[in-house]
């Protein structure tokens, strides 16, 4: 298996990877390599704007910051957990308990 290293187009990161899933990161993202965070905060914009315009979107999104890849990299953590934990407020009780969960009386 050969290995490459490969630098995200958004924010920069490199990573290390196989030529397989080098190509199949690009077939996914119009040719682009993306990191496994960016792919995942394109992968939630895909369904509202389409490939290119997520992609595009959060490229310009990244290149606003102008700090070390480490702290672009928590930046887009902390963005990706506060969209999905507000996509789990609305299903849950106070306290973060499931509306499903059973309570303890």
């Amino acid at each position: 298996m050969e290995v490459e290293i490969v630098k995200c187009e958004c924010c920069g990161l490199k990573e290390e990877c196989t030529v397989e899933y080098i190509n199949a990161i690009k077939e996914n993202y119009n040719g682009k390599w993306l990191c496994g965070l960016c792919s995942e905060a394109v992968r939630d914009e895909v369904n509202r704007n389409g490939v290119e315009d997520a992609v595009r979107a959060h490229m310009s999104f990244c290149s606003n910051y102008k700090s070390s890849p480490a702290s672009r990299v928590a930046d887009g953590m902390r963005q990706m957990l506060r969209r999905r934990s507000g996509e789990l407020s609305h299903s849950t009780k106070k306290y973060g308990r499931s509306s499903s969960a059973p309570q303890v009386l």
